[in-house]
């Protein structure tokens, strides 16, 4: 069995489509699909039911999926330890991270670790409700919480404040609450509540028992841009807010704190690509620590 062909049916089985898969390995989908075909026939069974608008795993499909990412896992921990893997920092390393922080703090500053290391590609993608670190789906994780089980490998990148905030604008108009009883005659922004993947997300209940927003968006950015328009009065993040001269905090008294933090698959332990972007992240975060 070819490992080659094994790392194409990982890509597929996690992409979903032959096409989606072939982008990210930078292999023709054309020949990926050939060499998907000669897993199946080298293995006697289908792996995959496919049709026009992506590939399904067969039952046998899921079964494989199992060994493939042992196999995986193996193969990593094999060329680390005989020293052939990642002998330059060269590779992709794929980035999760929620889209505020993604958007408004990474994306700016990730080139300087680019050209510190030309070969190395950098995926920045938002971390999605639900993902698999041992799937692959990220090679590193910017999340709220810290995991309570799993392999994997967890530090604390920075704590950081949310507040309170309204445009200029609708301070002009509308005024200031003073406290959350006054908050309640006022427009509020806030998140789609049955889109909230982690209870790290859910904010308003320590401003107020019902926040009732007349204005749900499930994205920060989208939020701040809200708030910037004069919708209403929204729960932001002080580093990202702090950017807006437009942007005044309402109750500057009430303030809500929340970390960040960076996870790996302890697979990925020994890989000099995936230890040089943690590093440049903490870094980064440490430059930056007046702002949380």
């Amino acid at each position: 069995m070819n490992w080659d062909d094994v790392r194409i049916f990982l890509a597929v089985a996690r992409a979903g489509q032959i096409l989606a898969a072939s982008k990210r390995l930078g292999v023709n989908h054309a020949t990926l699909s050939r060499r998907l075909t000669a897993l199946e026939e080298a293995l006697g069974t289908r792996l995959f039911i496919r049709r026009t608008n992506g590939c399904e795993l067969t039952e046998q499909g899921d079964v494989f999926l199992a060994s493939a990412e042992r196999m995986e896992t193996e193969m990593l921990a094999a060329q680390s330890s005989l020293g052939r893997t990642d002998t330059a920092i060269a590779g992709t390393v794929r980035i999760g991270a929620p889209d505020g922080f993604g958007v408004s703090f990474l994306a700016p500053r990730m080139g300087r670790l680019i050209e510190r290391h030309p070969e190395l590609k950098i995926q920045l993608v938002p971390v999605p409700r639900a993902f698999s670190l041992s799937s692959r789906e990220a090679d590193i994780a910017i999340t709220l919480e810290r995991p309570e089980q799993g392999r994997l490998i967890s530090a604390k990148l920075t704590d950081y404040t949310l507040g309170l905030y309204a445009s200029r604008a609708y301070a002009d108009i509308n005024g200031l609450p003073p406290d959350a009883e006054q908050l309640k005659t006022h427009r509020r922004i806030g998140y789609v509540e049955d889109l909230i993947f982690s209870q790290s997300l859910n904010f308003t209940g320590e401003v107020m028992r019902n926040w009732n927003a007349g204005f749900e968006i499930s994205s920060a950015t989208g939020q701040t841009e809200a708030v910037l328009s004069g919708a209403g009065i929204g729960i932001l993040h002080n580093y990202i807010a702090r950017q807006y001269p437009d942007l005044v905090r309402v109750m500057p008294k009430t303030a809500i704190q929340r970390s960040y933090w960076t996870i790996f698959h302890e697979s990925a332990r020994d890989l000099a690509r995936i230890r040089i972007v943690a590093d440049f992240l903490h870094e980064i975060v440490r430059e930056a620590r007046g702002i949380w």
